[in-house]
């Protein structure tokens, strides 16, 4: 049985013609998907439906592509001003070419290479531009030996004061040890003072003891004698 052909119409019922764009829609992007694939090609595909809702497929970024579009179309719509663009690229390069150029022969000059292709007023223009540029090297170079002399004199003074520093403390360390030693020494004589006393006050109490016996012995006596 032949399949019936569809004729492309607008389809006037509402649900018909929104099933309708889907199934449409999906294949669509499908075939898009196929050829970008199959091609190797960029491809966007930007799709309204009648109520206003976007659909979209990119191979790659959209935003990309849609720029490039644009860019694309500038370029068919103005020829005249991309072949003008064109021009003036092409002589900005052979510009810069000539510049590098002469820059590389100026350098293979003061390097003292391809020197017998010059003439004398050449040469001392030559020579006159080394003397400036080698003044110019030695006062540089001057100057950054001044600025080591600089700062090797400011690390010199600064190691001067921690020196210095480090100087005091340890005499301050020396003279609070001796202050300690001398404390030591008052305590341990005040010590030895304190039992010397002790001591002596021990013996006198001793003498008085030994005076009352013998006090007490000659008045024993006494009493016997009366008898």
């Amino acid at each position: 049985m032949a399949r019936e052909k569809i004729q492309i119409r607008k389809i006037n019922n509402v649900t018909a013609r929104q099933v309708t764009f889907s199934k449409r829609r999906r294949g669509l992007f499908k075939k898009a998907e196929e050829l970008s694939i199959l091609c190797d090609a960029e491809v966007g595909l930007i799709v309204f439906s009648s109520t206003g809702k976007l659909f979209e497929f990119s191979s790659s970024s959209m935003k990309q592509i849609i720029e490039k579009q644009i860019m694309q179309s500038r370029i068919i719509s103005k020829p005249d001003q991309l072949s003008n663009n064109l021009q003036l690229e092409n002589g900005d390069y052979e510009r810069l070419s000539k510049q590098l150029e002469e820059a590389n022969r100026q350098l293979r000059f003061m390097r003292g290479d391809n020197l017998q292709d010059l003439t004398i007023e050449e040469l001392q223009k030559l020579e006159k531009t080394l003397e400036t540029g080698l003044h110019r090297v030695l006062h540089r170079k001057g100057e950054q030996i001044m600025e080591q002399i600089n700062n090797l004199q400011k690390k010199g003074l600064q190691l001067i004061e921690e020196n210095s520093h480090l100087r005091q403390q340890v005499e301050d360390m020396k003279k609070g040890k001796e202050l300690a030693a001398d404390l030591e020494n008052v305590l341990n004589d005040d010590e030895n003072s304190s039992n010397s006393i002790t001591i002596i006050s021990n013996s006198g109490n001793s003498r008085e003891n030994d005076g009352s016996s013998d006090t007490s012995l000659r008045l024993g006596l006494s009493c016997a004698g009366w008898k």
